[in-house]
């Protein structure tokens, strides 16, 4: 299997998926530690993470699979919503907590 398919097949299977660095416990940069928070304030309690400081195969693989250069990154139901920016724009608006509570 490579790469993309790997990515896939976490962004299909999981409700919720944050690819990240560090986990949700001890995110290892601020814009994964604040998706971390907009995502626990959204209500989010089934959230897989995927450390990508670990993989640096699905470090680089993730930025072509979404083609979106930054991580971290967020898929809900199979679908890339954004980045940490995205994330606090759809927070504040409300939007976030919708996309996720249909999601779970």
């Amino acid at each position: 299997m490579n790469t993309q398919e790997r990515i896939k097949e976490i962004v299909t299977s999981h409700p919720v998926v944050l690819f990240m660095k560090g986990t949700a416990q001890f995110p290892m940069c601020g814009f994964s530690g604040r998706a971390i928070q907009v995502l626990k304030a959204s209500g989010v309690d089934k959230l897989t993470t995927v450390n990508v400081l670990e993989d640096e195969e699905i470090r680089q693989g993730i930025k072509e699979y979404a083609n979106w250069p930054t991580i971290p990154q967020l898929y809900v139901n199979g679908e890339f919503l954004g980045g940490s920016d995205i994330m606090m724009e759809m927070y504040e608006s409300g939007e976030l907590r919708q996309v996720l509570t249909a999601a779970v």
